[in-house]
């Protein structure tokens, strides 16, 4: 239930973002989904990969500041739902989330990093939606 996200610091300048993702192309890494945050001076890019692990060992090498974070991947049907309301019940707090469309599925993929990842997959349980397997966030 858990995937594996690669997160990194950026330094926000121009030519960052894009550097990262050369190098990823480099080393045949698939980015699956991407989320990036920044502040004036830098911004924390948040990744779904094909392979985590390599693709931190290579950020690393190249002098990156990356690391693997532990987030819950959901798949959410295109229509109103509880998630959030449920987690809030729970006193889960949702400290991240970003979605992509699967259009084969029908569905959101939302990955969320939550406050407590064990408490929130059993309320997510509770509604009976489907959880975002590894080999599915990872698949090209």
């Amino acid at each position: 239930m858990m995937i594996k996200q690669v997160s990194l610091f950026l330094e926000n300048k121009n030519g960052s973002l894009a550097h990262v993702c050369k190098i990823m192309g480099e080393e045949k890494i698939n980015i699956r989904a991407l989320s990036i945050a920044d502040t004036t001076d830098f911004g924390v890019l948040r990744l779904i990969v094909n392979d985590p692990d390599s693709a931190v060992a290579k950020l690393k090498e190249k002098d990156f500041l990356a690391g693997i974070t532990e987030v819950v991947g959901i798949k959410v049907p295109d229509k109103p739902g509880a998630v959030l309301e449920k987690l809030e019940t729970e006193g889960v707090a949702v400290e991240y989330m970003y979605a992509f469309y699967e259009d084969s599925q029908k569905k959101a993929m939302v990955i969320l990093r939550l406050s407590d990842n064990e408490k929130g997959v059993r309320a997510i349980e509770s509604l009976n939606l489907e959880f975002l397997t590894e080999e599915e966030a990872y698949k090209g």
